[in-house]
């Protein structure tokens, strides 16, 4: 008996088992794609998160710079405040989510609100010279129309990073590893 024929009849397990192997790695590698690519995701949103944060700051320093000169317009500043707070919140659940569609929903509405109030404080500023001009509203004010292009530059990122991972779900044959990992598409802002 040669010793060859010991190993004839392993040449095709071996090649199953080969090829099994060669799918497992390429399964792997895929989720791992997705996984990284849904990643980027959330670490758009920390960029957003960190400008809403700093914009939510700025709002509330120049809300209470001009608290007083503009005590008759107590409403227009309590409801920035509350519109703010809802933005927040509704931020606070996408960074809990980030790729998750309501809770993205629901803070492109409540961003909508909050603009409203934000134009009317504004309106109000340039109202008043005496406000405009004055020493602490002045620099607040720079400062939120210098982190308004920077908030629309982190939602480009935001929306770029969602399509990265948004084709790379559609794509064939990686959708199959998607539907198996129950990944869905994510929204873009």
């Amino acid at each position: 008996m040669e010793a060859g024929s010991d190993w004839a009849g392993w040449g095709p397990l071996l090649l199953k088992v080969g090829a099994a192997a060669v799918l497992l790695f390429w399964i792997v590698g895929a989720y791992n794609r997705l996984v990284r690519l849904r990643g980027a995701i959330g670490g758009a949103w920390a960029q957003i998160d960190e400008l809403l944060a700093r914009r939510s700051f700025l709002l509330e320093a120049l809300a209470d710079a001009v608290r007083g000169p503009l005590a008759d317009e107590g409403m227009t500043l309590a409801t920035l405040g509350q519109a703010d707070q809802r933005q927040r919140s509704a931020a606070l659940s996408v960074r809990a989510r980030p790729s998750h569609s309501p809770a993205l929903v629901a803070w492109v509405l409540a961003e909508a609100e909050l603009a409203s109030p934000m134009a009317r404080l504004q309106a109000l500023i340039e109202q008043r010279p005496e406000l405009a001009g004055s020493e602490p509203v002045l620099p607040l004010q720079r400062q939120l129309l210098e982190l308004a292009p920077r908030l629309i530059y982190a939602r480009q990122l935001f929306s770029d990073a969602a399509e990265a991972y948004n084709a790379a779900l559609e794509e064939f044959p990686t959708r199959a590893v998607g539907r198996l990992f129950g990944m869905r598409a994510a929204s873009r802002l």
